[in-house]
């Protein structure tokens, strides 16, 4: 996990290192991108989900891979639908993938000459996914307005936020996105529809504001559909504010964010964004967020100083 000083910095202005050639279907090009993960290696693996295909990205390179989809718009296993999230399982070197408008979640085997994927789970309105350090699965579903925890293997899963049809009641949550799972379990989701992120304790009823929920808005005390989720070891959220056009820092506890990146409107500028999706780090602090109807994933550095001291990971904590 990340830890890093709640006062830290990252350069304002990013560097595109995916996409940012306008919207298509070339390699040099991303289609409405959702969801990323960065690996140990800076390997970007990126939901391209216009293109209904997986890319990855490596640092420095001007073109991406395929690594799963890219067969068309279908159901079968070599294809995907619209994917919106997708995480490494380093324990069997593959990708996990939420093929959201195919209603499953598929595993794709990163070996080489891998050309179809299976199914894990099926008949499920999929948004975000995440992966605990026990290798339980976690999947939000924006349908049911619930997020369960999975064995793999198992179909059902387990009930862990939500689940009390939608609402905004703590035990509630309406159109869940991104997920983040923090130590012993806890669940950070983006409780989309609501414009707030909850965090829900394992085995709890009711889940916690953390940030937002003060209705839709642009102060530093709302968000305004909130998307890609990080948390730190102290417990400090990062989060992508998606209509809102930046990336903002709520410290644990706290009943406002700053902002640390973006806030400059809605553009194409190196400090702007237009709607934001996911957002993940690299094991250097560096920043990474999906900056959908640009078209592009953009990284942004952390300023550091001779005194700072920073540990990361990108492994569950």
């Amino acid at each position: 996990m990340l830890k890093v000083p709640t006062n830290a910095r990252w350069t304002q202005n990013g560097v595109t290192v995916a996409g940012g050639n306008g919207s298509g279907s070339a390699t040099c090009q991303l289609s409405g991108p959702f969801g990323v993960f960065v690996a140990d290696d800076q390997t970007i693996v990126i939901a391209d989900s216009g293109n209904h295909r997986v890319i990855e990205w490596k640092t420095n390179e001007n073109i991406g891979k395929v690594v799963a989809g890219d067969n068309g718009l279908g159901n079968r296993l070599n294809q995907l639908n619209f994917p919106t999230d997708v995480l490494i399982d380093r324990r069997t070197d593959s990708l996990i993938i939420c093929d959201r408008d195919n209603r499953r979640v598929v595993r794709w085997s990163r070996r080489h000459g891998t050309t179809q994927g299976e199914i894990l789970i099926d008949s499920i309105a999929c948004n975000g996914l995440a992966m605990d350090d026990q290798k339980y699965l976690y999947i939000s579903d924006y349908k049911k307005h619930e997020v369960r925890r999975y064995r793999m293997g198992d179909k059902n899963g387990i009930l862990v936020a939500g689940g009390n049809g939608r609402g905004d009641e703590l035990n509630q949550l309406s159109g869940p996105t991104s997920i983040f799972i923090g130590r012993q379990q806890t669940v950070y989701v983006s409780d989309n529809g609501n414009n707030r992120v909850m965090k829900w304790i394992r085995g709890a009823k009711e889940g916690i504001i953390v940030a937002g929920g003060q209705d839709g808005g642009d102060t530093l005390r709302q968000l305004y559909w909130p998307n890609g989720l990080f948390v730190d070891t102290f417990n400090t959220l990062y989060v992508a504010d998606s209509g809102n056009h930046r990336v903002m820092r709520w410290p644990e506890g706290a009943k406002q964010g700053t902002v640390i990146l973006g806030g400059n409107g809605c553009g194409v500028r190196s400090n702007q964004f237009n709607y934001l999706r996911g957002l993940s780090f690299d094991s250097h602090g560096n920043l990474y967020v999906v900056d959908h109807f640009n078209h592009r994933v953009q990284q942004f550095s952390l300023e550091r100083t001779s005194n700072d001291v920073y540990i990361f990971s990108n492994k569950p904590s």
